[in-house]
């Protein structure tokens, strides 16, 4: 249970940020509210992240067709030096800046598609997969993504329709996959702490 006075002294907050995070958290599936009882954090099962996941896979597959069709030299550009950072990061080993790096690409090629609509449901998507996405970074699973999304660039720079989509679908569905074998494995349900998940809703 997050309880919105506490959260709030152990943050050094006042009780409005902390009751704007409990309503973000909410909206992005992490917490859920009960009459009479108060917030809770969810423990998420993973058969929702693997029906995201090929929900995003879909759309990106219609994003790579488009992009292809009318991204800019200056846009694909734009692109590649994302795919570079993120290089970066794997070098150093650096999984938060791989991380944000990776999150910033893949919202960027929603945003080039040019369908707010589009944009606005893939952002809700992408909040709620927020904690699988991250326990997918590995060191060995990073090197894979950076040669996925280095396959992506490599399409759209082409103006290859096909190949974009397919690449942007098949790096959707090798997320999902892997997501998959970390529960097989005996990884339990996803579930932010308290405390973590406050802060970084109050932070965003």
């Amino acid at each position: 249970k997050l309880t919105e006075s506490t959260l709030a002294d152990q943050l050094g907050v006042p009780r409005g940020p902390v009751r704007e995070a409990f309503r973000l958290l909410e909206e992005a599936g992490l917490v859920r509210t009960e009459k009479n009882r108060g917030v809770f954090v969810r423990d998420v099962p993973v058969e929702e992240p693997l029906e995201i996941f090929e929900v995003r896979a879909v759309m990106d597959l219609y994003v790579g067709r488009k992009l292809a069709q009318t991204a800019t030299p200056a846009q694909v550009r734009e692109l590649r030096q994302l795919v570079e950072a993120m290089d970066q990061a794997v070098k150093a080993g650096n999984a938060q800046d791989y991380h944000r790096f990776n999150l910033q690409f893949h919202d960027r090629l929603l945003e080039l598609a040019g369908n707010a609509k589009l944009t606005a449901t893939y952002r809700k998507l992408v909040n709620e997969l927020s904690l699988f996405r991250r326990k997918n970074l590995t060191d060995a699973s990073m090197v894979v993504y950076s040669r996925e999304h280095r396959a992506i660039v490599k399409a759209l720079a082409a103006g290859d329709a096909e190949a974009a989509g397919q690449a942007m679908y098949e790096h959707v569905m090798n997320s999902r996959e892997r997501t998959r074998q970390n529960f097989a494995a005996g990884a339990p349900a996803v579930a932010a702490t308290p405390a973590r998940a406050a802060r970084r809703a109050v932070a965003a």
